[in-house]
């Protein structure tokens, strides 16, 4: 049965996060708040995660379409294919914050080796900065979409624990989540396209 860990007020809570890096560091999942919704994920370099995350998600590992949570542009450069100032000036611009792009990749270990581009993360929230803090390596993210037809996203941290206890370790809970997704940018041909329009604003991009 996963443990709940109730934050408040956004405040980071080191003794709860370094339980968290811990069981990460084993292979473990957890349910996070983002400066979006409420997300699943796992540390990117541990294959016990990655193929429980693979298996809740009924997706194959090696071909899941899984972003990276970056912790800074230090962290970015040690994935992704040097980049033009334009790109490099428009994630200045949009990080940290409520987006997700897509970018080409440099040649990354199994599972994700045969990756050409790969999505990545900088968020705007207190906790999960924290967290990111404590990590060896990127954090796998996946939103946590609702099988509601109404709800695209479960924003209410008691739900989520309830429907999710027993396939994960740890829910971090923040209060009720966001209910509107990053904005999915694809900066992989020299040119922008927008994937999905979410609470990025437009006008920075």
């Amino acid at each position: 049965m996963a443990e709940l860990l109730k934050f408040y007020g956004s405040k980071p809570n080191l003794k709860f996060l370094n339980k968290v890096a811990d069981t990460l560091d084993q292979g473990g999942l957890i349910i996070y708040p983002t400066d979006t919704v409420y997300a699943l994920g796992c540390l990117s370099n541990n294959l016990k995660g990655l193929q429980r995350l693979a298996s809740i998600k009924e997706v194959k590992l090696d071909k899941a379409p899984f972003s990276f949570f970056m912790r800074d542009f230090s962290d970015l450069s040690r994935y992704v294919k040097p980049l033009d100032n334009a790109t490099f000036k428009i994630l200045k611009r949009c990080l940290p914050g409520p987006y997700t792009f897509i970018l080409p990749c440099l040649k990354l270990d199994k599972p994700f080796e045969k990756r050409k581009s790969i999505g990545i993360r900088m968020a705007q929230h207190p906790i999960l900065e924290a967290l990111m803090d404590l990590l060896k390596a990127p954090l796998i993210t996946t939103s946590l979409h609702d099988h509601d037809q109404i709800l695209d996203y479960t924003t209410d941290p008691d739900v989520i624990y309830e429907r999710w206890e027993s396939r994960i370790d740890f829910l971090l809970d923040d209060g009720f989540g966001g209910n509107v997704p990053s904005t999915v940018v694809d900066l992989c041909d020299g040119s922008l396209e927008i994937i999905r329009e979410g609470k990025g604003d437009l006008d920075l991009l």
